[in-house]
């Protein structure tokens, strides 16, 4: 294809599904997709046509708007009784969101990043939008991949920020040395906190979730208005966070 090899042609086509995921469930056109993978217009559009042809991805006619395919429905279905854990994890977000107002998440981590994959919102009418299901961040952003950088080995941790610049996209507040800071809180509390740093007035927090082997695979996270997160009710959301984990990581072995 055009001299590409074939891992550098599977790493665009993953990149490509994963910004068709992150727009779902209305789709995304040709050159937003483009963007969001860093590849020309004609060679997403072809890259997009094979897949189309596969049942990976699918094109509505009337809008151009891709989606995900049906093809993809039938595998994620049969990779799902291996990692997902979205059932398991359902009443205990329920729980979280009912029990606190906030709106309560669930992320995976895939890699360098996070995935969120599940989601339940709060009863407070003041809410935080900065997450969403589907919705990609690099480990360290926000309280969830936080959360999971922060329970990693020390040799991983160094291997990982050796190789990204955060602050490009957010800012100075992620450099290295700002989030060595708050890693260290992490292990300290047990719980990551964001204090606003992705949107103004938007705070986090995340509890890591160890999957089998003891790995931290997975985080559960609440999101809200900064006024709900005054000192001694963090505290008190750190611990519910952290036995909501606690049980999920036990459920799951």
């Amino acid at each position: 294809m055009d001299g590409e090899t074939k891992p550098h042609v599977v790493a665009r086509t993953a990149a490509l599904l994963r910004a068709i995921a992150a727009t779902e469930p209305n789709g995304a056109s040709t050159a937003s997709i483009a963007r969001a993978s860093a590849l020309a217009r004609p060679t997403a559009h072809r890259l997009l046509s094979a897949l189309a042809e596969e049942g990976l991805v699918d094109r509505d006619q009337r809008s151009g708007r891709w989606s995900l395919g049906p093809e993809l429905y039938l595998l994620g279905s049969l990779a799902a009784n291996r990692y997902d854990i979205t059932d398991s994890a359902g009443r205990i977000l329920r729980d979280l969101a009912r029990d606190t107002g906030e709106s309560a998440y669930l992320s995976a981590r895939r890699g360098g990043e996070t995935v969120c994959v599940a989601s339940e919102e709060g009863t407070f009418p003041l809410r935080s939008h900065v997450l969403h299901t589907g919705i990609r961040l690099p480990l360290g952003v926000a309280s969830a991949g936080l959360a999971i950088l922060a329970h990693l080995p020390d040799r991983e941790v160094e291997e990982y920020l050796a190789c990204v610049d955060l602050t490009e996209k957010w800012g100075p507040s992620h450099a290295s040395t700002a989030l060595r800071a708050r890693l260290s809180e992490v292990r300290r509390d047990g719980y990551s906190t964001n204090p606003g740093l992705l949107v103004e007035g938007s705070w986090g927090m995340g509890a890591v979730v160890f999957d089998r082997r003891g790995e931290p695979a997975w985080a559960l996270s609440l999101t809200g208005v900064e006024t709900r997160f005054g000192p001694t009710r963090r505290a008190q959301l750190g611990e519910r966070l952290l036995a909501s984990a606690h049980a999920l990581s036990q459920s799951l072995r």
